[in-house]
């Protein structure tokens, strides 16, 4: 018994390892832009976590320090595979990156101001742009669901985008917002109009 749960632990070691190795090799543009691709590998394609935990997920990877992309590769193999599978989750979505910028590094110094190369680059920085975008929008339509919620995303952008504040303090100050609001809504009895309606179930007495 101990001998075939040690072989099942071990295949799901591989399989977070060769599911992160694929996607550090085939997603471009790193960071934001691997968010879409992970939601589907953690939701969709092997079912680890569910959409609500993907939220979290996201939040607590862009909380910390570090890249978000090994942040969230880190935390969804901590969860499914324990300690070893958040090692299995980050090498395999580490390795790519290496040994790609690595190369990179080598022909680009080689090639110098190639224009076909400088074109490549106007290209895919534009296609990163929409990848970011397309996480935006699909994190906008599974957090955003109260007006706190919207007011917080608005002042953040505001914050961020208009008067330069650092990032750190804006995700700090939304923090705070929320444990006060959250403190405050279940002394008032949570009313029902600041709850998401898949959130309402067990509130009515």
């Amino acid at each position: 018994m101990e001998e075939k749960q040690g072989k099942q632990k071990g295949r799901s070691l591989l399989e977070l390892f060769i599911a992160f190795l694929k996607l550090g090799l085939f997603t471009v543009g790193g960071g934001y832009a691997m968010i879409p691709q992970m939601q589907q590998l953690a939701c969709e394609d092997h079912r680890w976590l569910t959409e609500d935990e993907v939220v979290d997920c996201i939040a607590v990877s862009q909380s910390l320090p570090g890249i978000i992309a090994i942040n969230m590769a880190t935390y969804i193999g901590r969860k499914v595979g324990g300690t070893a599978g958040a090692v299995c989750a980050t090498v395999g979505v580490v390795i790519p990156s290496f040994v790609i910028i690595t190369l990179a590094v080598l022909i680009l110094g080689a090639i110098g101001d190639n224009p076909w190369v400088a074109g490549a680059f106007l290209g895919v920085k534009a296609a990163v742009c929409g990848l970011i975008l397309v996480s935006a929008v699909r994190l906008g339509r599974q957090v955003l669901r109260t007006p706190l919620q919207w007011i917080l995303m608005i002042g953040a952008l505001l914050a961020v985008g208009v008067f330069g504040i650092t990032a750190i303090w804006v995700i700090l100050a939304g923090g705070i917002i929320g444990i006060a609001w959250t403190l405050l809504r279940d002394r008032k009895g949570r009313p029902q109009d600041d709850v998401p309606p898949e959130d309402r179930k067990g509130v009515q007495k």
